[in-house]
């Protein structure tokens, strides 16, 4: 029986999900057992050390050292889930993530700006380009540098999409100040910190569109802070993402000069 499952944690779209859904399990089950146990200490407490049976009181206090064996014992347990859980699923992480740069891989620029996400791809040379800050208008909202032949093929997108059974890196970062971008079906959430660029990383197992949300207290819009995330089929993906890319080329790459009569 899965805890969280019971309480309506959402179905698992990601390769890796299934470690992070046991470990939530396990400190569930931990909770679970701290709750009944405690429920029944204070009740057991109440009774005995009632008035009605209790008219003279004690200042001596409790003589023996059940409790700190049990505070004890709850160290211990939390001590193994630090230790043989949570550490082992962050080193696998951030081990692996060595191997998948090496890897086919799509990689994205993840924006947050109040309130909402912007999407930034490499276009099809796989490269991001020169990002300027003082480039940024209403039709360059990110400031990309299209003089950089790196990033004019560059493109961004209102929806995230991705394909399926491919790693995807997204660089997390803000505009203005900190968010927090989580996607919940993926079991994966980033800060995104003005001024840092932080790579998470995950592999879509499953086809879906999902909802990608602000976990961090971000301003008076926080909570309409919701975008989109897609995942499709490999095919599907590379076709989108090459029209997208022929397309910002097109607008942006060097013009060619027409000749005089």
């Amino acid at each position: 029986m899965s805890p969280s499952k019971f309480l309506g944690i959402p179905e698992c779209f990601s390769a890796h999900g299934p470690q992070v859904d046991h470990l939530i399990d396990v400190v569930h089950w931990f909770m679970i057992a701290l709750f009944v146990g405690w429920s029944l200490y204070l009740v057991v407490t109440l009774v005995r050390f009632r008035k009605g049976a209790n008219r003279k009181a004690d200042y001596h206090g409790v003589t023996n050292h059940v409790t700190s064996h049990i505070e004890i014992a709850v160290i211990i347990v939390e001590a193994v889930l630090l230790s043989g859980f949570a550490l082992p699923l962050w080193r696998e992480r951030t081990d692996t993530f060595k191997q998948v740069v090496q890897e086919e891989h799509v990689r994205v620029r993840v924006v947050g700006w109040q309130f909402g996400w912007t999407y930034h791809y490499p276009g099809a040379d796989g490269k991001f380009g020169r990002i300027d800050p003082f480039l940024i208008s209403g039709t360059n909202e990110l400031g990309i540098d299209r003089s950089d032949p790196n990033g004019m093929d560059d493109f961004t997108s209102p929806i995230l999409k991705l394909p399926k059974k491919v790693p995807a890196i997204l660089n997390i970062c803000s505009k203005d100040v900190i968010h927090n971008f989580c996607i919940v079906p993926m079991r994966i959430q980033q800060d995104a910190i003005p001024g840092s660029e932080i790579p998470m990383w995950f592999t879509p197992i499953k086809t879906l569109e999902t909802s990608v949300v602000c976990a961090q207290l971000c301003g008076e819009g926080h909570g309409n802070m919701v975008g989109t995330m897609e995942v499709i089929e490999a095919a599907e993906y590379a076709t989108w993402a090459k029209a997208q890319s022929d397309a910002s080329l097109k607008a942006n790459g060097p013009k060619t000069p027409v000749a005089s009569r």
